[in-house]
This record gives structure tokens, sequence and C-alpha cells, in this order.
């Protein structure tokens, strides 16, 4: 029997996905639920398993846009698995598509031979080798235009040795997120103010508490549980931040959904903890451990990435000594975290070397007004640096269940 595997519905308001890579070839036999592709969406990057056991037949290529419900490979059942039980999950994957590593030096091979007969003909008139003709054409043919642009050296130009370029298509999902990028600066008043935070109390607090932390729970006390509290705390006290535009309308929330920029194979995704208000710095730290492992595993779907109402934005785990965050439509904020480096700060009149962070808030100034955009980013930084007061409730073992 032949099996017609259709393309699932990744999520809501999806369409079509990409082949971003066919993890089987032509005619290999594949086990059910094995992974035969990965695939591209708008929003995240899924493996495609087998519906069925049987000799699978490709019916698109790397790179294709196909819709949903459209069918993307066919499925003989009646296929036989390789002797020995031998499945192309234990082979090495055979690409179906040229690589991409490989692509443009055979096309500039291509091209040397396939210049077009008008190319041709101007070519020789004006004495020109082929060869060194870069064309413009289908897989590098050169065109009758080319050859009416190229003009011959004079003399000898200097040998740089070979010098090599790669063209490839970006993903559906990076795609996604060049257009939302440009769509925030060009369709918001974004605006960035800064601040910057004493991280000595933290510090502290994590250095006598963290490896009771960690047997209890199974987690680490990171940066992040206490930066979601303290967003939390200051979203609580600026409402406008957690609020969106909708035409003429405001939506505001009563809950934190804070979505986390985690990085994963495929680049920056921005899982969402859901309910933030409500989860203990356990259930934060717990949560955000759980998405940045499926991140990290290719494993993040686009339900865990859906919805947000503000983001966090680590940019410290790469170096970042300061930015300015782009918002993530259709939030009106993001927080953006940089390096912690130990400067030195008057205390008291005093001059100490303190660990030090700058903090950056970007913000829709259509709907937050600059007293609110200060204000929150200060709520913030008075949270991190008095954190058991103002995030625990002057009760450290409680706050962190130890």
């Amino acid at each position: 029997m032949i099996l017609e595997m259709k393309v699932p519905s990744p999520g809501e308001s999806i369409t079509e996905v990409e082949i971003a890579q066919w993890l089987v070839a032509d005619g290999d036999y594949v086990e059910k639920d094995q992974a035969i592709a990965e695939v591209d969406s708008d929003k995240a990057t899924l493996e495609l398993p087998a519906e069925v056991s049987g000799t699978i037949t490709l019916k698109a290529e790397e790179g294709d846009a196909i819709a949903v419900g459209e069918v993307v490979c066919l499925i003989d059942t009646e296929g036989k698995a390789p002797e020995g039980g031998t499945t192309p999950e234990a082979t090495t994957p055979v690409a179906v598509a040229t690589p991409k590593a490989t692509a443009p030096l055979q096309e500039a091979n291509y091209a040397t031979q396939t210049p077009s007969p008008a190319a041709r003909k101007i070519l020789a008139e004006k004495g020109m080798d082929p060869s060194n003709i870069q064309g413009t054409g289908r897989a590098g043919r050169i065109t009758k235009e080319d050859a009416v642009k190229a003009t011959p050296s004079m003399g000898t130009a200097p040998d740089f040795g070979e010098r090599g370029q790669t063209r490839s298509k970006l993903s559906m999902l990076r795609r996604k997120v060049a257009e939302r990028l440009v769509a925030a600066k060009n369709e918001t008043a974004m605006l960035t103010t800064f601040n910057e935070v004493d991280m000595a109390p933290i510090f502290a607090l994590r250095k006598v508490h963290k490896e009771a932390f960690a047997a209890k729970h199974g987690v680490n006390l990171g940066f992040m549980s206490f930066f979601t509290k303290a967003v939390v705390r200051a979203l609580k006290l600026f409402p406008d931040v957690n609020s969106m535009i909708d035409g003429d309308h405001k939506i505001s929330y009563d809950y934190c959904d804070i979505s986390v920029a985690v990085s994963g194979p495929k680049g920056l995704m921005v899982p969402v903890v859901r309910n933030a208000e409500e989860l203990s710095f356990s259930g934060i730290e717990t949560e955000i451990k759980r998405l940045a492992i499926k991140a990290r595993d290719g494993q993040i779907t686009v339900d865990d990435m859906t919805g947000g109402t503000f983001t966090i934005s680590n940019g410290g785990v790469f170096g970042s000594m300061l930015s300015t965050p782009i918002i993530n439509p259709p939030q009106s904020g993001i927080l953006g975290m940089h390096n912690i480096i130990e400067r030195p700060v008057a205390i008291a009149g005093k001059v100490e070397i303190r660990p030090m962070m700058y903090l950056a808030l970007s913000y829709d100034h259509r709907i937050i007004d600059g007293r609110e955009s200060v204000g929150f980013l200060v709520a913030i930084k008075e949270a991190l640096e008095d954190p058991i007061a103002l995030l625990m409730d002057d009760d450290i073992k409680k706050a962190l269940q130890l």
C-alpha cells in the first residue's frame, strides 16, 4: 500500500512550511516515527516523523515551500527493510539536493562551459576567456548582457589565490525573524532607556544558598529567576509596560507571560514562561531549563513560543556590554541584560569595586511614556539591589523553599 504523507499543521495561523533538510534519501527504508526531515515554519524548526514503516519516495526538494496538507512524500508499506536490519538512521544520511557547500563550485564550473551563443560570440570578438566571467544567469550561465559588460583586463592582475563565496537561501524562520525585526523598527516608536545595577547583593545570596538550592530543587539558582521576579514586580507597578496596541485600542494583561531569549541550533528562540507572577524562584529556574533544553535539542514547538507580554534578552552571556534590544512585536517592551564587569563605583562617599551590569529597556513610546519607562527600569534596579526585601519579603528560606 502507498501512503501519501502530508504536511501536518505546526500551529495556528501557519499555512506553509519549508523543507530545511531531508534526513533520508529517496528510496531509503524508514521506520515509523523516524525523523525523515527538518521543516521550517515562520516560528520554529520542527522534525517531520514517518507515519508508517516502508520505502520512501520524496516529493519535494530542500528549500521547497510546501503548503500545510500538501503531499511531501510517499511511503510504500510493502517495502522491505535492508538485510541485517540496517536503517538510514544507522548510516550517514545522503542529501537529496546538491550540498550547499559544493554548489557554488559546481555552478562556477558549469558557467565556464555554458555561455549563451550570443555571449560566446561577443566574448570571442573581445578575445576574452569565458572562464574569467562571472555569469548572472540561471545556474551561473553567462548571458549576453554579462558579455557586453565584460571588459578585457589591462596588464596582469595581482594573484590573490582562490577567493570563494557561498550563496544559500535564508530559512523560513530566519526570513520571518528579519521581517518582524524590520516591522518593529518601522511600525513602532521605539526608544531605549538605560541604567546600571549593582549585582553584589545577588552574588552574595547565590554564594550562600546556591548549593542547598540545587540539592533541593535539581536546578541552579541563576540570575534569570531574580530578573524575572524583578520584571514581574515592575510590570505590576507600571501596567502600561504590560500592554499592547491593537489598532486604536490598548490591550492590558493581568498576568505576566515572560518571553525569554535562549540560544538554539537554529538561532535565537524566544519561548514563553507562562504566568511568571505565580512561580517561585525554583519554578522559574525549572521552566527556563526545560525550555532551554527543548530549544537545544530542536524540540521547541510553536506553542512554546506563542504569546508573551514582555521579553527578557540576556546578551551578557555572549559578552555584550551594552545594546539597544529590539521590541518583540506585538509586545511593547524588552529588557536587555548585559555582561557583569567589576568596576569602581562610589558607595557612601567611598570608591569600591562592585560587579556592575548595564540594563537597557527598549519600549514603544506610542503606549509607554518616558515617566513609565524610566520608573519601570528603576523599579527593576531597586529590586535587584535589595532582593531580600523586595523579592523575598525578608524571608530567604521561604522564598527559595529551603
